[in-house]
């Protein structure tokens, strides 16, 4: 019998007739893993600007901004307003056989903010396409002739088959089959990039097609040295080599630019950009090169298709985009993303100061800054290490993931405070409010800061545990 759900349905669900639809048709796995923090036990009522309101009636304070997606806030009014008429008046959603001028008119757009030679676009639905559509027009745009690619040991590109195998970082851990004669440098290390593209070269001509690159990484918050873009830039001009910047989290007004790598002289061949793009109603994502580059590819009649997807183009993604950019424009979020690095940046590196016992470095740009913490637990791990699964202490980043999780935990338990952590080297506390947050929300999250950090590191833990594991099963220990 087909069942199907009306949204007054879903809406009287209870969290755990959820986790039960979950467990049977989604994911089991995801049900365990995100239930160790509280969000994924309660349900949310409804979402606007900084806030998620629960049906529980809490207000939460969303410094994650949606893992990079919500730079605009929830539920921006002028996005909603744009999707609402576009709706309305029956706009045409996507066809292959008509061109849109609601895609030409984004690709016009995107052109104007980015430097001159950055003007040739391409739209698709998420990050890892967006990525894996740069890296794909690299190639092509050597004919084939070139074998190799280079990306970096601590990089995030996405989960796809070819982006998994060009991610460095382990939290894609599983080998999958991927692109071929990927080489792996160190981040922000020219000699070490340098020289990999040395070893490959053939009579002198370099095998490289592309050098991927985050020219800041989101899930480590750690950047690349104005030096080594310069550096960079050289070499591949050398070698004429394509330079990919990957900015699908860093994009969109989120470091106090538009891009991060703006922040520099540095430009590159090619741009990879989605998160807010859609301003967290539009599933839109794409890649930007410079005419030269993707004529190389694609300006031939016969090679125009050889990339495409079911939904370039569509209209009222497009839409969404335009008005994405021009909500960006129009209220200033750029500066208001320096604006919450000047007030947050100060006041983080004096936590650092007056709390080394837990906090080793404050990192970040704009409203993207990260907080490592000192991981030495070596105390408490052993009282620990009875109480919880084997299967946890695996993890060989567990004692950074205990801590970060704990102070996430305390700040959204006591102070209605969401924050996320990165699944990378340094597994920092990431503190990424949207660029709708005000002056009072960050100095609350700077007050729940200084409690937590007075706070005994144990005592944090412990709760985190229990509540993780269980009480009953704390308890039996």
């Amino acid at each position: 019998m087909i069942k199907t759900y009306s949204l007054d349905e879903i809406d009287e669900m209870s969290v755990n007739d959820v986790h039960d639809l979950y467990k049977s048709y989604v994911n089991q796995g995801q049900v365990n893993l995100l239930s160790s923090f509280s969000p994924a036990r309660l349900l949310v009522d409804y979402s606007e600007g900084q806030y998620i309101y629960l049906k529980n009636g809490t207000i939460v304070s969303d410094f994650t901004a949606g893992i990079g997606v919500l730079n605009h806030g929830h539920n921006h009014p002028r996005v909603l307003k744009v999707r609402t008429e576009f709706q309305e008046k029956k706009r045409m959603e996507v066809h292959k056989n008509f061109l849109s001028p609601y895609l030409a008119a984004l690709a016009h757009s995107v052109s104007s903010i980015m430097p001159e030679d950055l003007c040739m676009s391409y739209f698709c639905n998420s990050g890892a396409e967006a990525v894996e559509g740069a890296v794909k027009l690299a190639y092509k745009a050597f004919d084939g002739k070139r074998k190799r690619i280079a990306a970096a040991d601590i990089s995030f590109h996405g989960k796809l088959l070819g982006t998994a195998g060009l991610t460095g970082s382990k939290e894609v851990y599983f080998q999958w089959p991927t692109i071929p004669n990927i080489d792996r440098f160190v981040y922000n290390d020219f000699e070490s990039i340098k020289n990999i593209i040395q070893e490959a070269l053939v009579d002198g001509e370099s095998d490289h097609y592309a050098i991927l690159i985050e020219p800041m990484n989101a899930s480590n918050v750690t950047e690349c040295s104005e030096r080594f873009l310069i550096q960079l830039r050289e070499l591949c001009d050398k070698h004429k080599i394509a330079l990919i910047f990957d900015e699908v989290y860093t994009g969109w007004a989120k470091t106090g630019a538009w891009f991060y790598f703006m922040h520099h002289s540095v430009v590159p061949d090619i741009v990879s950009m989605s998160k807010s793009f859609g301003a967290g109603k539009s599933s839109i994502s794409g890649f930007v090169a410079t005419k030269h580059m993707f004529n190389l590819a694609y300006g031939k009649d016969i090679d125009s298709i050889l990339h495409s997807t079911t939904y370039n183009g569509f209209g009222e993604e497009c839409a969404t985009a335009l008005e994405s950019i021009k909500v960006i424009h129009e209220e200033k979020l750029v500066t208001r993303a320096q604006e919450i690095e000047d007030y947050l940046l100060p006041e983080l590196e004096s936590l650092r100061d007056k709390n080394p016992n837990w906090i080793s470095d404050v990192r970040g740009r704009g409203a993207l800054l990260g907080l490592v913490l000192d991981s030495d637990i070596n105390p408490i791990l052993d009282r620990l290490v009875d109480l919880v699964p084997v299967g946890v202490l695996a993890d060989e980043g567990f004692r950074k993931k205990l801590v970060v999780s704990s102070l996430i935990h305390y700040l959204y338990e006591e102070h209605s405070i969401l924050t996320y952590f990165g699944s990378n080297v340094d597994v920092p506390l990431i503190i990424a409010p949207t660029l709708k947050a005000s002056s009072d929300d960050c100095i609350k999250l700077i007050r729940s800061l200084e409690d937590a950090f007075s706070r005994n590191k144990l005592s944090l833990i412990y709760e985190f545990a229990r509540f993780k594991f269980g009480n009953e099963y704390l308890n039996d220990k």
